[in-house]
């Protein structure tokens, strides 16, 4: 098959965080790198010569046997995903990622991998304590009882599930990070896919280009989330692994908004106000979520810092360049 060696591989290396890691990876001088992706190379949000790229299906088991043959460290970033318009009617598709972490742990663990990061999400908490914009912040327990996401939360759960009997069982070393609604530049901000931050992002620079005064919001926007920015991501997951913290920990902000609040701050940054239309049919997710961030705090006396208003302007600028861009051809 002829694959160069490796220290480390990064599989959903095309998607817009395992893009950000290789970046981090590459600049940290960490070791020879392996990105891997479903999709080909030339759609990748980043990606990079200096860097062994794989475009395999790791639902696939011999696929996962290629991708970390002679690694020392795999990061699991791999999954079909996107925003509530995608995990609300894509329950299926999202739980086929059960195959991809399932199948890297077999591999990993026959291919003698010393570290496993496993990438789960915020959608793993239980639904009954999301229930008020007000949202008491989630600790790690919260997860249990269990009621997480329908189909993307279950899968997350169940691979945790899977990384802890992996450590127990066979002695793999896993680290599992809770991921609360992480966003930046070089990431899908249109198609389906996109989250709340890119896809606000998106909708205030189209009108401001249109010339157009009215945006749609989906549900009534006083929903309220944490969102974090790659920077913080990139560096909560450095520590785990850095350090084997097994978690999983939550790697979120605690800097809760309304999405009205998210729309002021975009609004803020394009110079514009606009009409707001409430889509009250749209999926709009749990009524609040935020991050409570005791336990990592207190393992690593770290948490995550960058302000939502500095991480909007980042991604919006980065938005603005892309779609004024295109629109000059």
């Amino acid at each position: 098959m002829n694959d160069r060696h490796c220290d480390i591989v990064v599989c959903g290396a095309g998607g817009f965080i395992g893009g950000h890691l290789v970046v981090d990876l590459r600049h940290r001088k960490a070791g020879a790198l392996r990105a891997v992706d479903l999709k080909p190379v030339e759609e990748w949000y980043q990606s990079f010569d200096d860097v062994q790229n794989l475009s395999v299906d790791l639902r696939d088991r011999a696929a996962c046997e290629r991708a970390v043959s002679g690694a020392r460290i795999v990061y699991n970033l791999a999954a079909d995903m996107g925003g509530m318009g995608f995990i609300e009617y894509n329950k299926a598709l999202c739980m086929l990622s059960v195959l991809i972490n399932t199948h890297l742990l077999m591999a990993a663990r026959q291919a003698g991998v010393s570290k496993f990061f496993f990438a789960s999400s915020a959608c793993v908490y239980a639904a009954d304590k999301q229930t008020s914009p007000d949202v008491t912040p989630l600790k790690e327990s919260d997860a249990y009882p269990a009621m997480p996401e329908d189909g993307y939360g279950w899968e997350k759960l169940f691979s945790e599930r899977m990384c802890r009997h992996f450590t127990e069982d066979f002695g793999l070393t896993t680290c599992v990070g809770r991921y609360h609604n992480i966003y930046g530049p070089h990431g899908t901000y249109e198609g389906g896919r996109e989250k709340a931050p890119a896809a606000i992002c998106r909708k205030v620079i189209g009108a401001k280009l249109d010339g157009k005064n009215e945006i749609e919001i989906w549900g009534d926007g006083e929903q309220t989330r944490s969102f974090t920015y790659i920077d913080d991501c990139l560096e909560g997951t450095r520590i785990m692994m850095d350090r084997a913290i097994p978690g999983p920990l939550n790697i979120g902000s605690s800097e809760l908004v309304t999405i009205n609040e998210l729309v002021d701050i975009v609004e803020e940054i394009a110079d514009v106000k606009l009409r707001r239309r409430y889509n009250l049919k749209a999926p709009m997710g749990v009524r609040g979520r935020n991050s409570d961030n005791t336990e990592i705090r207190k393992i690593t006396g770290w948490e995550p810092s960058v302000s939502l208003r500095y991480g909007l302007e980042k991604t919006y600028r980065w938005i603005y360049d892309q779609m004024t861009a295109r629109r000059s051809g």
